[in-house]
């Protein structure tokens, strides 16, 4: 009989009033106190935002509490199963802004929602379509969906001037812009941003990709996804075939790993495949590779990312 426990890992996030935010937070603290769970939740006044995972039991006892309370009853939980935690720690804070952007953008003015089957329909039928990725560059590298445009941008803080570039490039009234995420939040804002714009046909993923991928698998999409905790990039589906959209930043060959680099005053995050890491002991660059300050390099197939410094427990000083 295998003793291997089971954890959900859940991601959610919902805008709603939230009066008291540092009470809800101790509330949430207090119900993980006693539980197998590790949390990223940030809590404000416009609502929350959450990835954790728990102990099965741990997490359904924790959906169905949320559940109790009406401001969060509509919430929608996005389950995977794994076989261990995928956070280091507990957190649950205060956060000014859900989403970092600096522009008050209003989310209960946002684009359409739409599901993951009608946007697998609209991708497959639909004429004049601008379908924007509005994630980071690293996780645009390893999948996106097929003819997607990613901004070119150093940080999203400045969409709205991307938006506003749009604004002068595409027919307002007749471009179908469909916007996704990782799980949806920033679509809210970003989808809100462009219908202020002028954009008058403006869709969302319901649920983001995750949400695409429990119900549509990879159709569609290319490559994998990059999740922001230990698993770091998942299939869509668990059968997956998907062969890696992305190169090894040293030899160009097909790869999908991200490493983080082993000189903890750099901690870049670059693809490499197994061998090049391994031959440059984990670092990004041959200026690293002498850092005086160097974690030890263990080879392994899936790499987790590397935590804050204090946290690292093997390191070599020159």
């Amino acid at each position: 009989m295998s003793n291997e426990k089971e954890y959900f890992v859940i991601a959610f996030y919902l805008f709603t009033s939230i009066a008291d935010p540092h009470a809800e937070i101790a509330k949430h603290r207090a119900f993980f106190a006693e539980r197998d769970v590790k949390s990223r939740i940030y809590i404000s006044y416009e609502g929350i935002n959450a990835q954790m995972s728990a102990l099965k039991e741990h997490a359904l006892e924790y959906i169905e509490w949320m559940r109790q309370d009406e401001r969060f009853k509509d919430i929608d939980f996005k389950v995977h199963s794994y076989h261990e935690q995928v956070f280091p720690r507990t957190v649950v804070k205060f956060r000014k802004q859900l989403v970092a952007l600096d522009h008050n953008a209003n989310p209960h003015k946002c684009g359409e929602h739409i599901s993951p089957a009608i946007w697998k329909e609209m991708l497959e039928k639909e004429k004049n379509i601008l379908l924007l990725d509005v994630r980071n560059d690293y996780e645009w590298k390893i999948g996106r969906f097929a003819g997607a445009v990613k901004p070119e941008l150093d940080m999203f803080r400045k969409f709205p001037e991307y938006a506003k570039q749009l604004k002068e490039e595409y027919d307002l009234k007749n471009t179908k812009v469909m916007m996704y995420c990782t799980g949806g939040i920033r679509c809210e804002l970003y989808s809100a941003l462009m219908k202020e714009e002028g954009f008058e046909n403006v869709y969302q993923l319901n649920g983001g990709v995750i949400r695409y991928g429990l119900e549509q698998g990879e159709d569609l999409w290319e490559g994998k996804l990059f999740v922001f905790d230990d698993r770091l990039a998942i299939p869509l589906k668990e059968d997956s075939k998907a062969l890696p959209v992305s190169g090894c930043h040293f030899c160009g060959e097909p790869s999908d790993v991200y490493h983080n680099c082993a000189n903890m005053d750099c901690n870049t995050l670059f693809l490499s495949c197994s061998d090049c890491a391994e031959k440059v002991q984990g670092a990004c660059k041959p200026s690293c590779q002498c850092a005086p300050r160097m974690r030890v390099f263990e080879k392994v197939a899936r790499p987790k990312p590397f935590r804050r410094k204090h946290l690292c427990a093997t390191v070599l000083t020159g």
